[in-house]
């Protein structure tokens, strides 16, 4: 699911500033930053759901709906979509605030990101069940 606000029932995945460094020719945060720190939130949330290493095979679907300027504070909230069997469809809503209280935020993206659960040899492997470490203890 994609948020239209901030979920309060659960933190960003990454939150991060965008500074100068981040821009592109023309002076606006570049869209490449925003799509590496979603497929970085993306993959956090795999990994934890996975059970391990995860590796990004998809990007669904990207959408700037607001632009990012330098000195925003850019929040990215992940949920997953879809979970397969040995993949996982995560949905990023990102949120930028310029004021860093929290009265200025808006939502500046969404992504979906499809990551497959890998092993050590880089093969797909079965993803855990969520239950499974539940049941053990």
């Amino acid at each position: 699911m994609h948020f239209e606000t901030p979920p309060e029932d659960r933190h960003a995945s990454v939150s991060t500033v965008a500074m100068p460094r981040d821009t592109n020719a023309l002076g606006d945060i570049f869209g490449g930053w925003l799509m590496s720190h979603a497929d970085i939130a993306g993959a956090i949330l795999g990994y934890r759901r996975a059970g391990g290493r995860v590796v990004t095979v998809a990007v669904e679907s990207f959408i700037f709906i607001a632009p990012v300027f330098v000195g925003d504070l850019v929040s990215f909230y992940t949920d997953v979509a879809r979970a397969g069997r040995t993949s996982l469809s995560i949905d990023v809503s990102m949120f930028a605030e310029s004021d860093w209280g929290g009265h200025d935020v808006r939502r500046v993206a969404t992504a979906t990101m499809t990551y497959v659960h890998v092993n050590e040899h880089r093969r797909p492997v079965t993803i855990r069940d969520p239950g499974e470490a539940a049941r053990r203890s």
